[in-house]
């Protein structure tokens, strides 16, 4: 069963929310990469070599963070392209064709393929 008017639009605004979203964890990785002074230390100096550590971690998490938001916004510009391309077949499986779950689309409104179990 295709998609109602209703629901493209409640998808067409999730897409727009999760945008949102993805743009604001990469700003704030920017932000963090161009002020590496701001992370709250009085000195660059460590006290302890767990300091290195800790610091390293974060700047690592940050990156894959930052990273992952990157792939989902590429994800999410895809899907609003197909939307607005062809609204009437936006929620069927690239695979199989078959109709995805509006529940489904709502969780992950970029998803192009059902679950199957």
């Amino acid at each position: 069963m295709p998609l109602t008017g209703e629901q493209l639009r409640h998808l067409e605004a999730r897409l727009r929310e999760e945008r949102a979203r993805t743009l604001e964890v990469i700003r704030r990785y920017d932000e963090g990469r161009s002020n590496p002074d701001d992370d709250g230390d009085l000195t660059n100096y460590p006290f302890h070599i767990a300091d290195q550590g800790t610091d390293s971690f974060d700047q690592e998490l940050a990156t894959q963070l930052a990273e992952r938001a990157s792939r989902e916004l590429e994800e999410i510009e895809a899907a609003l392209q197909r939307l607005y391309e062809a609204p009437e077949r936006f929620g069927e499986s690239e695979t199989t064709g078959a109709p995805i779950p509006f529940e489904r689309l709502d969780l992950i409104p970029w998803a192009r393929t059902e679950v199957t179990t």
